[in-house]
């Protein structure tokens, strides 16, 4: 059975050990550019990070307050109030108790129902201040002879 053994460093020649030297300098430069520095690069991304989403969160919490004491936020459409009116009547089944509609101003409108059903014509008005903020500022509802069904003349405005 053959053993093998390591030659000692003594017994290398000179050439053999400025070999030896210079492939561990080598290996010790390579370990260093390809582990050790993008070690060191992913780190200081990551403290950036921390840093930006720790300002983020300060940020957040200072302004917080005011954004609740605002209340919810409304998106009006970018349609004209007009097309709102006329696009959600028809949605809800109103389209053809549409008896005109006079704009008032850019966020104002008077629109008259005629022979609608009233309960769908409450849902339809409670939706457009939801989703729209239009909110009823006059109305002259009066029955239309039916059970439920109204003639109504409403002013609609937007905030």
């Amino acid at each position: 059975m053959a053993v093998f053994s390591m030659p000692s460093l003594s017994t290398l020649s000179a050439r053999e050990r400025r070999v030896l030297g210079i492939g561990g300098a080598i290996a010790v430069v390579l370990f260093v550019l390809a582990v050790v520095l993008p070690l060191e690069r992913n780190v200081a991304a990551l403290h950036q990070r921390v840093a930006r989403k720790s300002a983020e969160l300060t940020w957040m919490r200072r302004v917080a307050p005011e954004l609740a004491a605002a209340g919810p936020a409304r998106r009006g459409p970018a349609l004209p109030m007009i097309v709102v009116i006329d696009q959600s009547a028809r949605q809800a089944g109103l389209g053809a108790t549409l008896a005109g509609s006079t704009p008032n101003g850019a966020d104002e409108l008077s629109v008259q129902l005629q022979h609608a059903p009233f309960d769908r014509m409450i849902g339809w008005l409670a939706r457009l201040h939801e989703r729209d903020g239009i909110e009823v500022s006059a109305a002259r509802i009066e029955t239309a002879g039916a059970a439920g069904m109204v003639n109504a003349s409403l002013d609609l405005k937007r905030p």
